[in-house]
């Protein structure tokens, strides 16, 4: 049975930051999280790094750690989507 292209490309993105998982290149992400929280997760990780009542808490937290480790801190909406990048490699 054949992919379609949804599936595909949800199967190339898990390889993406499988490939990522674990390594220096890793981007810190703020996603939605439970409830009412937010949370900072590493690429490929499903534990949150970090959690918080606030958005601009958890923002605040993945600059610092994406700063810290030369990488990026990527911000999502409470749909999901990408808001805004902040690139510190």
């Amino acid at each position: 049975m054949a992919q379609s292209n949804g599936e595909k490309e949800n199967s190339e993105r898990d390889q993406y930051f499988k490939k990522r998982a674990g390594t220096d290149d890793a981007r810190f992400h703020v996603v939605p999280h439970d409830e009412e929280e937010w949370a900072v997760k590493t690429e490929g990780e499903d534990a949150p790094d970090y959690t918080s009542d606030s958005k601009p808490k958890a923002v605040k937290e993945a600059k610092r750690m994406a700063e810290e480790a030369c990488t990026m801190a990527i911000i999502h909406d409470e749909d999901g989507k990408i808001e805004e990048q902040h690139n510190f490699q």
